[in-house]
């Protein structure tokens, strides 16, 4: 049994996890709980679905699984305020970067924990979690909670996890930042601002979905647009020059890594 669920901070990723339960359906709202004191639109959206906000300390006992949402800085405050007021065998689902399980399993008070690196696609039920747990029934809890999300990814040593966020936690950011420069580059080629945007996210969505359909090879589809001494070719012997993507890419997904450890503390 996993509900009733406790949320402990409904921020971006927090809000995007009951969004897209509440529009899969997955679970019901009166199984949802929220503990947030500045709560946001997200969490505003869910008390009026019926989603308790901020409910009596009382009724934390009631909890079978804890998402642990709270910034990373904050999170020793949580349990130290809240992990006394929790059934014990709550489940306790941590989606902080950084932070090991047995730290999280020694403040809440020895209680079972799984670790998840979501995304916020899981709002549109189109998320990616990468899963680390050592105790079976955690990891089985981590999955049904974020398996009506989107896909799940079992990270058998934990300290993969830093390499995880760094990779897709944090990697929804480095797409935007990609549309976001490309958008900037079509303008300054002298397309107008609205048409450079309209293109550009068009253009990778679409690429998007059809890697996601077609279960081709990113190199393998990279190939058959690129014709020999074309306009694509000649974008990408820049793209993928010696100061381009890839060693780009590997320094920031190592200065990712190495902010993760460091919120670990």
């Amino acid at each position: 049994m996993i509900t009733p669920i406790l949320f402990l901070g409904a921020g971006n990723m927090g809000g995007a996890i009951v969004e897209g339960w509440l529009k899969s359906g997955a679970f019901a709202a009166a199984d949802l709980m929220i503990v947030d004191p500045r709560p946001g639109p997200a969490a505003l959206a869910a008390q009026a679905a019926g989603v308790r906000l901020n409910p009596d300390l009382a009724d934390f006992a009631e909890a079978r699984t804890v998402m642990l949402c709270v910034k990373p800085q904050i999170w020793r405050d949580a349990a130290k305020q809240y992990a006394s007021l929790l059934a014990t065998e709550a489940v306790i689902v941590s989606v902080i970067a950084g932070v090991a399980a047995r730290d999280l399993r020694e403040a809440f008070g020895g209680r079972a924990v799984a670790r998840v690196i979501p995304t916020t696609a899981a709002a549109i039920n189109q998320g990616t979690a990468s899963v680390f747990a050592d105790d079976p029934a955690a990891r089985a809890c981590a999955h049904a909670l974020f398996e009506p999300l989107g896909a799940v990814v079992d990270i058998a040593d934990e300290h993969q996890m830093h390499a995880a966020t760094a990779v897709s936690g944090s990697g929804p950011a480095y797409l935007y930042a990609f549309i976001e420069s490309l958008e900037a580059a079509g303008a300054a080629a002298g397309l107008a601002p609205g048409d450079a945007s309209r293109l550009a996210r068009a253009t990778i969505t679409g690429a998007a979905a059809l890697l996601a359909q077609s279960g081709e090879e990113s190199a393998e589809l990279r190939r058959r647009v690129t014709s020999p001494a074309g306009t694509t070719e000649a974008a990408l012997n820049v793209l993928l020059g010696e100061h381009g993507l890839p060693p780009l890419l590997r320094e920031a997904v190592a200065n990712a890594m190495r902010r993760s450890k460091e919120l670990g503390g």
